[in-house]
């Protein structure tokens, strides 16, 4: 029987180019996983304002992982939801932006979304005003910049770990957050996809491109890293179909999703 698959994949720097933001070096595989009937599940540190958007713009229609774990979100008309099905995991924004005031009170020196107006996030992340206006509609994380030295990071790392938060770097910020990662969302939605699937057994892509993929990468059957600033820093499980791509950002996502589907008899 052939497998049912589900992609799993990153945006910025992965699925979208670092500097343009563009995925139309992606759009040949990305026609062939709709021709297909696979689904690919976004999982970002992107808001759900955001991903929403961008699903849009892409012509997708699919749950989504948000914020790097803090939430899936099920669209309705996907897994059998008459409507949209939102999922939260771990600590709210709330809990995480009063233990981030708390270090900050106490030499922190950091700014974050919260910190930076819509016209200030715009310019620094290269994002429409509009578009910076849904980055700041945060469920569950908050994406900082360090201003501190490397020992003060350190410090700054122990003390939120101690109160059971956790600081991730991702492809331009630092992002504050529960104890939850992109891998959770990833095992919510295999348990729903396994069940409207039913018998049909399931294969399971990831791509990613940075340190904070590595929990999605280590959970799929085939874990893919893209070229990328930090891809180095990713290590893939041996005793996995593990890749890695030769080009970066979309270019090589588009190369090595459509090898995947040539190998498992996709056309």
């Amino acid at each position: 029987m052939q497998p049912q698959l589900v992609v799993f994949t990153d945006l910025d720097g992965t699925l979208l180019d670092h500097h343009s933001y563009s995925w139309r070096a992606a759009l040949p595989a990305m026609e062939r996983l709709a021709a297909n009937g696979i689904p690919l599940v976004l999982n970002s540190s992107k808001t759900a304002a955001e991903m929403r958007d961008l699903q849009g713009a892409m012509g997708l229609r699919a749950p989504f992982i948000v914020e790097n774990g803090a939430a899936v979100v099920i669209p309705a008309g996907c897994l059998n939801c008459t409507e949209e099905e939102v999922v939260h995991f771990g600590a709210s924004y709330a809990e995480v932006m009063r233990t981030l005031l708390v270090r900050r009170e106490e030499g922190a020196r950091f700014r974050g979304f919260l910190d930076l107006s819509a016209d200030e996030l715009a310019a620094l992340a290269g994002l429409t005003n509009a578009e910076a206006v849904r980055a700041k509609q945060r469920l569950g994380t908050e994406p900082l910049l360090w201003e501190g030295t490397e020992a003060e990071l350190a410090q700054f790392i122990a003390a939120l770990e101690f109160e059971g938060f956790r600081l991730v770097q991702g492809g331009r910020f630092w992002h504050a957050m529960g104890t939850f990662d992109k891998a959770e969302g990833a095992r919510f939605l295999l348990k729903r996809y396994q069940e409207f699937y039913g018998e049909v057994p399931i294969l399971t892509i990831a791509l990613g491109d940075s340190p904070n993929d590595q929990g999605m990468l280590e959970e799929a059957d085939i874990p893919v890293v893209i070229r990328g600033v930090k891809s180095d820093q990713v290590q893939l499980p041996s005793d996995r179909h593990a890749m890695r791509s030769l080009k970066p950002g979309p270019e090589g996502w588009n190369e090595c999703v459509l090898n995947l589907l040539f190998e498992y008899g996709y056309q």
